[in-house]
């Protein structure tokens, strides 16, 4: 059965900033919708024989990626990885059997916290260096980003959810 549908409309006019963030947002609650309801095995399950992806498993990545480029990169903060290592670079997918979901929704939130702080009054315009890539991005950029980031990994849940209990929606 598919869960109640609470998450808020992006704006349909209005300035940049704010649109962006709105539909960023919408993004970040839809990823919540997919995971409702379900109990902390269904959120560890790899639906897919052929995939290691499971709903926890965006949950994390998508906090390693917000704080990543948000708070790490944007803000310039020397901040750690949540889940990812040199050792481990997909320690946000592969490392869910035994995580603690709660924990991790939590630490999901505070990424979302720590974004939204490092973004809050800074120009869209603003630019960083990236020091791997050794390229410039504007905060412009890093929200379109994870739009796209969370729309395709929205997609993946949406395919996930499905699998696990036949639960289908926008």
């Amino acid at each position: 059965m598919t869960p109640p549908d609470t998450r808020a409309e992006p704006p349909d006019t209005g300035d940049e900033h704010p649109m962006l963030e709105g539909f960023l947002d919408f993004h970040r609650q839809t990823l919540r919708w997919k995971c409702a309801g379900l109990t902390d095995e269904q959120l560890r399950l790899r639906a897919i024989d052929s995939s290691s992806l499971t709903l926890l498993g965006l949950v994390r990545h998508l906090a390693e990626v917000e704080r990543s480029w948000f708070v790490r990169r944007f803000a310039g903060r020397d901040v750690p990885v949540i889940y990812c290592t040199g050792k481990d670079p997909d320690g946000d997918f592969d490392n869910v059997d035994t995580a603690d979901v709660q924990a991790d929704w939590a630490t999901f939130d505070r990424a979302v916290a720590e974004s939204k702080e490092a973004a809050k009054g800074a120009s869209l315009t603003a630019e960083f260096l990236h020091p791997r890539h050794h390229k410039v991005y504007s905060l412009r950029w890093v929200y379109l980003h994870m739009i796209e980031e969370y729309a395709r990994h929205n997609g993946h849940a949406d395919l996930l959810r499905e699998r696990i209990d036949g639960a289908t929606g926008e």
